[in-house]
């Protein structure tokens, strides 16, 4: 599907880059249509890079030529070609120009010629957000069927807080999803995830860990909630903030989290353990922190609870999902995981070809059918993979059992 995405003149127009992303990770075509103030805060190149694109910043090919009318119509049977205009973010001067049908620039001229749905997001000051001419305005795109994402409140670039800031990209994808009818396809689910490391502490300063940056963990989750599902997401330590539109919880330790993995368990339809859990941990932390000292140190290790068994053993109709760090023989190791732990889906990684604190991963979606190579993408657009293949093995789970009753 195609969609146009509308960036004005604001400083929130920084966000529409990742916001361009997002859409491409649902699989949207985006062409990006830019206001010549826009072009002011951000690069139209940078739009186009991402995008692979040409944007459209105006009527014409460039400000300064002369008039081109093939130059406008090929534009404009681009941009009509759209399913969707999302204009984020929508000033209150774009606004007014869309509710007074003033169609002086490329973009407002599109809202007008469009026969595709619009949403907008607002961004601007709270004082501007809050005048009765920007009310009206938006109240009469809204009576004319122009989705509208409020913009949340908080700090604000002009140094005041209230109402105005650009709505959280979550929040403007789902939007977006939601008037094209794509991707809700977990509403009906609770998909409690893990993610990141634990940290084991041998002392009150050090403590054993690994290399996991949780981003693959977060990527699943923050898809999960894009998605329509109750999010649960349970993370040891990272740098990483919070997604939106989740329940989050903070733990360090491996018994920590299995703690507050079965605490939530039996609220869960779907667990998606992407954590990198300590398989061992110091039988004893030292109440001080340890001296150098010349001689050598011993520590002394006991294996820490196994929460995908555990997760496996009173698994019922849940469908679960594990994860398998391999060195070597990937997808045997994994399978043999898989079988023992009682998962339904193991996403197999080879870690020697670089997927820790990366943006990218590699993997092998492995079931009791079979196994599906993928090639390297972005971890974002992996979560979606995964997400699919749990949607097709919770539909073979539901013919299974229709047919049953048959």
């Amino acid at each position: 599907m195609k969609v146009c995405l509308g960036i004005s003149g604001g400083i929130a127009a920084y966000k529409s880059a990742d916001l361009l992303r997002l859409l491409q990770q649902q699989g949207l075509e985006v062409q990006v249509v830019m206001t010549r103030n826009a072009c002011r805060f951000v690069s139209p190149l940078t739009f186009a890079a991402l995008s692979g694109r040409k944007v459209i910043t105006g009527m014409f090919e460039e400000p300064g030529r002369e008039a081109n009318i093939e130059s406008a119509i090929e534009h404009m049977a681009v941009a009509q070609a759209a399913e969707l205009l999302l204009i984020a973010p929508a000033t209150a001067n774009l606004l007014g120009k869309m509710a007074g049908g003033i169609a002086d620039d490329f973009l407002t001229t599109l809202y007008l010629a469009t026969k595709a749905p619009v949403v907008v997001a607002p961004a601007m000051n709270v004082n501007m957000w809050e005048h009765p001419a920007v009310r009206e305005n938006v109240a009469r795109l809204r009576e004319r069927g122009v989705r509208v994402v409020e913009p949340e409140e908080g700090y604000l670039a002009c140094g005041m807080t209230g109402a105005g800031r650009l709505a959280s990209l979550d929040a403007i994808l789902a939007a977006a999803l939601e008037v094209l009818g794509l991707r809700r396809d977990l509403q009906e689910e609770t998909v409690l995830v893990t993610a990141g490391p634990t940290q084991e502490p041998i002392d009150p300063v050090r403590f054993i860990s690994n290399r996991s940056s949780g981003k693959m963990g977060y990527a699943i989750a923050a898809a999960a909630a894009r998605r329509g599902a109750r999010t649960l997401l349970i993370s040891g330590p990272t740098s990483l903030p919070p997604p939106d539109g989740l329940e989050f919880v903070d733990v360090r330790t491996a018994e920590q989290m299995a703690q507050a993995v079965l605490a939530r368990l039996e609220d869960a339809t779907i667990v998606i353990k992407a954590a990198a859990v300590a398989d061992y941990r110091p039988v004893t932390a030292a109440p001080q922190k340890i001296k150098k000292g010349g001689g050598k140190l011993s520590l002394d290790l006991e294996p820490a609870t196994d929460i995908l068994a555990e997760i496996g053993r009173r698994k019922g109709r849940r469908l679960v999902v594990g994860f398998s760090a391999e060195t070597e023989r990937l997808q045997a190791n994994a399978r043999k995981k898989l079988e023992e732990k009682n998962v339904d889906l193991m996403v197999a990684n080879d870690v020697t070809q670089g997927v820790f604190d990366s943006d990218y991963n590699t993997a092998v979606l492995i079931t009791r059918q079979g196994a599906t190579e993928l090639p390297r993408m972005t971890k974002a657009e992996l979560a979606g993979r995964i997400l699919d293949a749990v949607v097709a093995l919770r539909a073979e789970r539901r013919a299974r059992t229709e047919m049953g009753r048959r």
